[in-house]
């Protein structure tokens, strides 16, 4: 068989086949949550992840999951939908916030059911406590500051079977719907036949030098979605953590300190012992993470230093309560309980991605996303806390079912074809993105890193596909790709808003309240859509 590469046939063996009901791409929770509903309803899923079952997102996730409470709380749907907007800056959708939000309580309890265990307060009652930008304490954790762990470990204990160590390299289309996906694993490149693909393969957190990401956040999702034809939106709104623990010339992931430590009574001050926010917002240190981040580079730039302090001494139980920002603080020599936490904000959390409906389904008929890598109309232009981990349930499991839609679907094999490999050094690409598409953006740092990324070079598939370095191929290729389409969308966006702060143009515009598309066109390069596809509507409405 030969692969079409850059005008060229390129002959390349494919050494295996499989096919599926569905394929899911990523392991963490959106992943393995559809993979879970998918197979409750009889579906055939194959799982696929590039890396190890350590390597997701959503093990790390400190937080918690937002869910709106009840009776004594004084907490409502409305409540929650109503911080959400306000947090997106009003590019909001707010049916779908809605409908995610009132999906949340069902999700969390299908999550305990696979045995998943939340902290409890004194009265017995599942524990919650609040967050930057929440009105109310809705935030269920577990482990004090290790949810991520325990919504990860219940469902890698549900039975899912994930081939580990397989690369989605692209979405297989015809007739404009999905027919399979090209993979490459260990035993070389792979056809995996099936009609429907979900891409749930995290953020993009390591397009920057520093992020709160796995080394696997490397945006692929963005990049098969752009292949396969799919559109793209709000990709500028990349969110910036304000408290990672800073260390001097820190690169690659870096630990996060949660933002309930803020909400437990912990507060910012610079170098100087001076705190900052009270004047900021307010809602003072517990602003939305927009509003942090930007003030915390602001008084970095006032102050000339690189880096704020987190106070937490106050916080009674610390260690109990933050076991894990406590270890990471002693690796560090830092005790939270007599030191304060030396933080800076670090890339995060991408509130764009793949245009979808609540249900996970895209413009392309079988291609399905959701969690971090999908654009539901949740965040907005910025997310609002521990949102990402409801999303991931909700639209997880409804993406599972979703794809019984496409069930008896007739086969219709599509010649496997390589997407477009244009690269440019990783670290070159991070330090670009880092300088001039970070916390703070302007007009000239745009076009310089535009300029920069539009002189990536095409990059050969010369080997079988077997080694590492296949799979570094397909992550270059797609942070490239994907710095494009950011950049591209953060030059048109003249405005602030949400987590996107240019610095010539700092006030919100009206005008520019909407969100805007990007797809790639068949020459390769990427416009923006000036009529968008139709997503399918559900079939199942009945189904949560």
């Amino acid at each position: 068989m030969t692969l079409s590469f850059e005008g060229r046939a390129t002959p390349v063996s494919i050494t295996w086949e499989a096919s599926a009901d569905l394929v899911v791409v990523g392991g963490g929770v959106a992943g393995l949550s559809a993979a879970i509903a998918a197979g409750q309803r009889g579906l055939r899923v194959i799982t696929v992840s590039k890396g190890g079952s350590a390597d997701t997102a959503t093990q790390y996730a400190q937080g918690g999951i937002a869910v709106p409470g009840s009776g004594a709380s004084g907490d409502s749907i409305d409540d929650h939908v109503a911080d959400t907007c306000v947090a997106g800056a009003g590019l909001c959708d707010e049916p779908s916030v809605r409908s995610i939000v009132s999906g949340g309580p069902d999700a969390v309890a299908a999550l305990e059911a696979l045995g998943a265990v939340f902290d409890r307060g004194a009265d017995g009652t599942v524990a919650r406590t609040l967050e930057g930008g929440h009105s109310r304490s809705r935030i269920i954790h577990a482990g004090g500051d290790a949810t991520g762990a325990e919504v990860q470990r219940a469902l890698d204990v549900s039975g899912q079977a994930v081939l580990f160590g397989t690369a989605a390299v692209s979405v297989l289309t015809a007739r404009g719907e999905v027919s399979g996906l090209l993979a490459s694993s260990a035993e070389g490149l792979g056809v995996i036949h099936c009609p429907a693909v979900l891409v749930a393969t995290g953020g993009v957190g390591q397009l920057y030098s520093c992020s709160t990401n796995p080394p696997g956040s490397t945006a692929d999702g963005i990049a098969l979605a752009l292949a396969a034809g799919a559109e793209v939106s709000d990709l500028e709104f990349v969110q910036f953590h304000p408290t990672v623990l800073f260390a001097p010339g820190s690169e690659g992931r870096r630990p996060l300190v949660s933002e309930a430590v803020r909400g437990e009574g912990g507060h910012l001050v610079d170098l100087d012992g001076i705190r900052f926010m009270g004047g900021v917002h307010p809602l003072g240190d517990l602003a939305p993470r927009d509003v942090v981040s930007r003030a915390i580079a602001e008084r970095l730039r006032i102050t000339g230093t690189d880096h704020v302090l987190l106070d937490a001494r106050a916080i009674p139980g610390f260690s109990r309560r933050f076991p894990t920002v406590t270890a990471s603080c002693h690796a560090a020599g830092i005790d939270p309980a007599e030191h304060l936490i030396p933080v800076a904000p670090a890339a995060h959390y991408s509130c764009g991605g793949i245009v979808t409906d609540v249900w996970g389904r895209t413009t392309v008929p079988g291609l399905l996303a959701a969690g971090e890598v999908a654009r539901t109309g949740l965040h907005g232009a910025n997310r609002l806390a521990s949102n990402s981990l409801l999303e991931g349930l909700v639209v997880g499991r409804r993406a599972g079912t979703a794809a019984l839609e496409r069930v008896g679907s007739p086969r219709v094999d599509a010649e496997p074809a390589l997407p477009s490999m244009r690269t440019m050094p990783r670290r070159e690409l991070q330090a670009l993105m880092t300088e001039h598409v970070g916390v703070v953006r302007d007009e000239n740092g745009l076009a310089h890193t535009a300029s920069v990324l539009g002189s990536a070079v095409d990059a050969a598939w010369t080997h079988t596909a077997r080694s590492r370095d296949a799979v570094t191929l397909i992550e270059d290729a797609a942070l490239t790709v994907t710095a494009s389409a950011v950049v591209k969308a953060a030059a048109a966006r003249s405005e602030s808003r949400g987590c996107h702060t240019r610095l010539d143009h700092p006030a919100p515009s009206d005008a520019l309240r909407h969100s805007t598309r990007i797809r790639q066109a068949e020459d390769g390069s990427l416009e923006f859509v000036l009529s968008s596809n139709k997503i399918r509507p559900p079939a199942m409405t009945g189904v949560s």
